[in-house]
């Protein structure tokens, strides 16, 4: 039951503090759970952490910027990006709901968009803000298809009816609805034309529809023809049985195992609960086939920052200009900075976090991250405690006695295979 316990707070935020643990080893396994996916009280932590206000883009009302304003607007938004990048991992620290935080960023990860391309951090604050709406998938769905970022992410302002193109339509279907291989050529195409006259506000960090852009023709689409747009597109996908499996295997590859398909009794019990999030994340948990799951996933880079600051009591919002720079670029080199997805589809899993290039800059961030803690006296036991690392393999725990500094116990314990595969 403890390691279970273990397990799951592990898996169902971004890493249990020993008192949390205490806490859910005192209330038991099934009153944990439930604690954890329908919290009643307020979350004081994240209120300490509110959402920072941008401001304009430092290009809007500019129709013809200069070369100078347009170096220093690129220069602002850097600044305004890195802001808000910080203010979303202190909030993921702080937040006493962490199950919800976590699903919020799986959330990001799925719906993968990238303030690269997109630029703006305004406008990626803005999905931000939808993401967080609702965790009812057929609500976010909606949304999502004509959020302004995952437009502009996914060229769908150039898609028109004279010009239609074909990016939106296919991810919708491949990567945030049914699936790979669930559909055809000619069904993207058709999608395609479904999604068209959406255009962007970018000063008003929005959409809105152009009638003389869209294709108001019938479309066939997994076999049903009709006049098809953006939501009845998005209604049409939501009822495929394909696309509540889908979700569930999505969410069992991210909180189970990367390399285990998912049990067919574990995706039944969660798809009955679809298309609420939550409500199939807690199918998830108090499922058999997610307890024996041990050991078969890595953490994201993301996920084992914020866990370190919050077993070691610190807040990435009052870290130093410096550190907060250095943080950034080790989470980056580590692969994963939150709004900044390599690709639409998301962030690897697994193995490929294990890179030697990987594990030297993990070694190098847990470093300074470890200069952070105060000194003190600390054993290899402690370092578990505070850590909340059951017991230590034989070859960790030797090179955790082989030496008496804090720094680097902590050092050590934050960089183990231990601490990094849940």
């Amino acid at each position: 039951m403890a390691d279970d316990l273990a397990l799951l707070l592990r898996r169902a935020g971004f890493g249990p503090t020993a008192a949390e643990l205490a806490a859910a080893k005192k209330a038991g396994y099934d009153a944990t759970v439930a604690a954890l996916t329908a919290p009643t009280a307020p979350d004081v932590g994240a209120s300490l952490a509110p959402v920072p206000v941008l401001g304009p883009d430092p290009l809007s009302g500019l129709s013809s910027p200069t070369v100078a304003q347009r170096a220093k607007a690129s220069e602002e938004r850097w600044r305004q990006t890195a802001r808000i990048t910080q203010w979303w991992l202190d909030r993921l620290t702080v937040a006493d709901h962490q199950t919800r935080e976590k699903l919020w960023f799986f959330w990001h990860g799925h719906w993968a968009t990238s303030v690269r391309k997109v630029l703006r951090p305004q406008l990626m604050l803005t999905q931000h803000r939808t993401l967080r709406s609702s965790l009812d998938f057929a609500v976010m769905a909606h949304k999502m298809i004509t959020d302004p970022a995952l437009v502009f992410w996914l060229d769908g302002e150039s898609n028109t009816r004279t010009a239609p193109n074909e990016n939106l339509g296919r991810e919708l279907m491949e990567l945030f609805m049914l699936g790979i291989g669930r559909y055809s050529e000619q069904d993207v195409k058709a999608a395609g034309r479904a999604l068209t006259g959406w255009r962007i506000d970018y000063d008003g960090a929005r959409t809105f529809f152009s009638p003389g852009w869209h294709d108001n023709g019938a479309k066939t689409i997994l076999g049903t023809t009709k006049n098809f747009d953006a939501h009845s597109l998005v209604d049409f996908l939501l009822k495929q049985d394909r696309c509540a499996a889908f979700i569930a295997e999505r969410l069992w590859f991210r909180y189970a195992s990367s390399t285990d398909p998912i049990p067919k009794s574990t995706r039944d019990a969660m798809v009955a609960v679809f298309p609420n999030s939550m409500s199939m994340l807690r199918k998830l948990f108090e499922d058999d086939a997610f307890r024996a799951s041990a050991g078969r996933l890595v953490k994201q880079p993301t996920e084992w920052f914020v866990g370190a600051m919050r077993h070691l009591g610190l807040r990435p919002g009052e870290l130093s200009d410096e550190m907060s720079t250095y943080v950034l670029n080790g989470l980056e080199r580590l692969g994963q900075l939150p709004f900044a997805p390599p690709s639409v589809e998301g962030w690897p899993a697994g193995a490929e976090w294990l890179t030697v290039g990987a594990a030297q800059a993990r070694l190098n961030l847990a470093g300074r991250i470890a200069q952070l803690v105060p000194a003190q006296r600390l054993t290899p036991e402690d370092v578990a405690h505070v850590l909340t690392i059951e017991t230590w393999t034989n070859r960790t725990y030797a090179a955790l006695k082989a030496t008496t500094d804090p720094q680097h116990l902590l050092t050590i314990g934050l960089a183990s295979p231990e601490y990094l595969v849940t």
